[in-house]
């Protein structure tokens, strides 16, 4: 056991020496001759520690992914495309933040991955996922060579990286391939979400790593020292270039030659370099606030535009598709591309049977960008005068065509249905698109609160329906009653006014009949809320105050209880969630808290009231101790939760 200890260490360092700093200090048959060497005693012992280095070989198929939730969520990042975007993001900061420094990073176009260690030991990898919950690819990562499977600190750290495949690689892996691979992002994607690690092991992946999710017990104050965690524990980084001044920053990335890096880069990320400062900013419903990736222009085709139909959305705007010549783009075969409006068309000068120009960014349908060439067969798209799916004659609002036949108009109730049944608004399970379509068809549905007047025989008559899934369905039905109001403001459709809009106005007016009174001018003072979205409000409530009693009848018409009239032991309290608790997730506590009357803080302050710990708890325990807040652990908080006054 002695000599297989001394041989993984060994080999490992000469690994991270080869793969991380390339470095390489021995030479490959000598480096072969020690890994069998270790083989052969691992074959004789039946033992293999945990970071020997045939772990990475790639084991036999799995059958399906397990999922992973992440310790502390995963944020995607807010995103623009111009230096002037970037500077008047900067202007917005420096308005409270005057001397804010940054850090700015390679964009990495691959794959975002989540490693997990405890004690040293590497435990497991996830993808991204929605950002809570990913997918776990433990064994694809394993096949990763440049990763390390034992690091220094003992913590339980969370550390997050862009699975990447390099241009080399790449060449390398296509000159003996079967079917070779278009590019190096789908490489990777193709790669790691493939069930048999051997055919990850295969395309010699790689992960350079940019970020501590979690620290456990320790705390880092800055991205300078994020990195330099990552480096002292053996995690693969890229540069780092340090800056108080954007226009430094600025000319910094016009600097960046894309063409002379062995990997895909689609743009540069800007952070907030102090944490303290980050946590100050905090994060909207997606992003951090204090972080903004600059988009590179999109890689770029033309070839020809063949035809154009008009498709019919829930609020009754049309849509224009293109349909294209087949061509090659970022990997994929591209037939259609996307145009706004027919303002678009027009602004781009656009035309059947001319050359166009396409690009296709975040792997979504492309856009037509505008002509690159027209011919004598050429021809002018003309607006349609009538709408393709109900024959209602159309008309124009700005640079938008809309179907004014809201309520008998087959794809905008289909729409509307399926929106006010999403998971982010009334969650009504088991209603497809082409479920819906059928109960539009065969019962004359045209709002979604007649789905609350269906019946389980009518359901039993449609295709696909069994006596279960119409149980489900009504079960989930009747559960949508109880929907909150910001839920059920989503639910409505209300143009402009999303989960994030919704909850604010479910606040600030606590009912539908409060929010239906107010004027434009006292909805546009409210946070994420301008005045076009609140002439769209009060147009909604104006033209639709028969929906709204509709809803009423069935029950549904939920009112926002404010926090202090609220019951409960955490009534006024401003609560930090800690740790990992074995009984709820970070965000099934934090609205339970909520319901009954407290405020969850993201990080520990002089105004925190409470600190709930569940275990690895880390930093915001010692902080809150240190500061004399009132610290309560899991069992203690379940009791809490049973309180009622």
């Amino acid at each position: 056991m002695d000599e297989m200890r001394k041989l993984v260490d060994l080999l490992n360092k000469y690994a991270y020496e080869y793969y991380v700093l390339d470095e390489p200090t021995v030479a490959d048959k000598q480096y072969d001759a020690l890994y069998d060497r270790l083989v052969k005693l691992e074959r004789e012992t039946g033992v293999v520690l945990p970071d020997s280095p045939t772990r990475r070989v790639g084991g036999e198929p799995i059958k399906e992914f397990g999922k992973h939730e992440h310790i502390r969520r995963l944020y995607s990042l807010d995103k623009c495309q111009s230096f002037e975007e970037l500077s008047a993001w900067d202007s917005k900061l420096r308005a409270s933040e005057p001397d804010v420094e940054y850090t700015v990073e390679y964009k990495l176009d691959g794959l975002t991955l989540c490693l997990t260690y405890e004690n040293g030991e590497f435990k497991g990898a996830s993808t991204r996922g929605n950002g809570e919950v990913g997918e776990d690819v433990t064994e694809q990562v394993l096949t990763i060579k440049s990763i390390p499977l034992k690091i220094e600190c003992k913590e339980v750290v969370e550390v997050q990286g862009e699975g990447i495949m390099r241009l080399s690689a790449l060449r390398k892996y296509n000159e003996t391939a079967a079917e070779p691979l278009k590019n190096a992002r789908n490489g990777v994607a193709g790669a790691i979400r493939n069930l048999d690690p051997k055919v990850t092991a295969s395309r010699n992946l790689d992960v350079i790593f940019y970020n501590v999710n979690y620290l456990s017990e320790s705390e880092l104050s800055s991205q300078e020292e994020n990195i330099a965690f990552l480096k002292r524990n053996k995690f693969k980084t890229e540069k780092l270039f340090v800056s108080r001044s954007m226009d430094e920053i600025i000319e910094y990335i016009k600097g960046v030659k894309r063409d002379e890096l062995d990997f895909l880069i689609d743009g540069m990320v800007i952070k907030v370099n102090d944490v303290s400062l980050r946590e100050k900013l905090g994060y909207t419903d997606k992003f951090p606030r204090w972080a903004m990736a600059y988009k590179f222009e999109a890689e770029e085709t033309s070839t020809k535009l063949l035809d154009v139909t008009w498709n019919v959305g829930r609020t009754g705007k049309l849509t224009p598709l293109a349909h294209l010549e087949p061509t090659e783009l970022c990997g994929a075969t591209v037939r259609k591309a996307t145009l706004n409006n027919y303002g678009d068309i027009i602004r781009k000068k656009v035309k059947i049977n001319s050359n166009v120009f396409i690009r296709r960014s975040n792997d979504v349908i492309p856009e037509i960008l505008g002509v690159a060439e027209d011919f004598d067969d050429s021809r002018e798209i003309l607006p349609p005068k009538v709408c393709p799916a109900c024959g209602a004659e159309l008309y124009v609002d700005g640079a938008n065509i809309f179907c004014p036949n809201e309520r008998g108009c087959r794809p905008q109730i289909i729409g509307r249905l399926e929106h006010f049944s999403s998971k982010e608004c009334m969650d009504i399970r088991g209603v497809s698109e082409s479920t819906l379509g059928q109960i539009v068809d065969r019962f004359g549905v045209s709002e979604p609160y007649e789905l609350y007047y269906l019946t389980p025989d009518q359901l039993l008559g449609l295709d696909g329906f069994k006596d279960k899934k119409t149980d489900n369905f009504f079960a989930s039905l009747q559960a949508s009653r109880s929907a909150d109001l910001p839920h059920f403001l989503n639910a409505l459709g209300i143009d402009n006014v999303g989960k994030v809009a919704a909850k604010d106005l479910a606040v600030v007016y606590g009912s539908v009949e409060a929010l239906a009174k107010a004027t434009a001018e006292e909805l546009a003072v409210i946070d994420n809320i301008g005045l076009i979205t609140a002439e769209g409000i009060v147009k909604f409530f104006s033209t639709h105050a028969d929906l709204i009693e509709e809803y009423a009848k069935i029950g549904i018409a939920p009112t926002m209880q404010k926090s202090e009239d609220k019951k409960g032991a955490f009534k006024g309290l401003k609560v930090v969630l800690t740790g990992s608790l074995t009984t709820y997730t970070r965000g099934e506590a934090g609205k339970l808290i909520e319901e009954r009357g407290g405020e969850v803080q993201s990080s520990v302050t002089k105004a925190t009231d409470l600190v709930i710990c569940g275990e690895n708890a880390g930093g915001k325990l010692e902080k809150a101790r240190k500061a004399g807040i009132k610290v309560v652990f899991e069992d203690e908080f379940l009791k809490m939760l049973d309180k009622t006054d």
